[in-house]
């Protein structure tokens, strides 16, 4: 289990299910999401608890969080990168 603090968020890796890198706001600013996924049987006691807690809720970061989770995420030492060579302008 590890722990990443983004500014005054704390994310639990074990919960973390997908991450959406590729995101831009309408003003060009870069923006990441990050699924975050919870079993339902943990009991959140604060008042963070919604109906999104109990299953998944994406979360979106943009500006500096943003670029920080995406050096992150795309590190190898954090993420293995199964085709290295994929360029994401062959998108289509």
């Amino acid at each position: 289990m590890a722990f990443i603090k983004i500014q005054n968020f704390v994310i639990n890796t074990n919960y973390v299910a997908a991450i959406r890198l590729d995101g831009q706001t309408s003003s060009g600013e870069k923006r990441i999401y990050v699924l975050i996924a919870t079993p339902k049987s943990i009991k959140v006691p604060w008042e963070f608890t919604s109906e999104h807690v109990n299953n998944s809720e994406w979360i979106e970061f943009t500006g500096q969080a943003a670029n920080v989770l995406r050096d992150y995420f795309s590190s190898y030492n954090n993420v293995i990168d199964l085709m290295p060579q994929y360029q994401e302008s062959s998108i289509s």
